[in-house]
């Protein structure tokens, strides 16, 4: 087994689907996916997808959002869809509504690249995540429960990420097919709108 002298940085660019679920799974919890972006030579990020959590008991809807962070503009842009349930009698339709585009500040990534290093990270062994060999790296920010990054083994590519600021109930982001390079500038053009 390899020393880990110092956690990685992750890729300079990556993209990937991903799942967004709790452990333990509650009643009201919902599974969500989608896909995100994240271009650290550019300092932007893209997430598309369910947003979670949203509870849809509370909201009346599901929430599908597109948001991408620009923290070289320091902005944020968020265009939304609410999808609602119908009745009917053969079951239930997804009617669904545009909302109106938000802009907000925006200072840093979601996911900064040096999430690792920066946050002192140690490395807790190899497990096995989405089928493969993974070094779980440990970042134990003060007055919070720890997070814990996922890594394929040896490498830098994310494939699960838990965090969350309640220790009993745990926000899981699985990777399932994290892809290294160039990202077209097309994916965020609609922050220079």
């Amino acid at each position: 087994m390899p020393t880990h002298v110092s956690p990685p940085l992750l890729p300079i660019q990556w993209s990937s689907a991903y799942v967004s679920y709790w452990t333990p799974m509650q009643e009201d919890d919902q599974v969500t996916s989608g896909y995100c972006w994240f271009d650290y030579a550019r300092n932007i990020c893209r997430i598309d997808g369910l947003f979670n959590p949203w509870p849809e008991k509370e909201h009346g809807h599901l929430l599908w959002m597109s948001e991408i962070g620009d923290a070289r503009r320091e902005q944020s842009r968020k265009q939304k869809v609410a999808y609602a349930r119908q009745a009917q009698v053969t079951g239930e339709l997804l009617q669904e509504t545009a909302l109106a585009d938000e802009v907000t500040p925006f200072q840093a990534l979601f996911l900064p690249q040096a999430v690792l290093l920066d946050g002192g990270a140690r490395h807790d062994g190899r497990h096995s995540v989405l089928g493969r060999e993974a070094d779980a790296w440990v970042v134990e920010p003060a007055g919070k429960p720890p997070s814990v990054f996922y890594l394929e083994a040896d490498g830098n590519r994310l494939l699960r990420m838990v965090t969350g600021n309640d220790p009993q109930h745990r926000s899981v982001r699985d990777f399932p097919n994290l892809s290294v390079g160039d990202i077209p500038d097309s994916i965020f053009t609609s922050c220079n709108t």
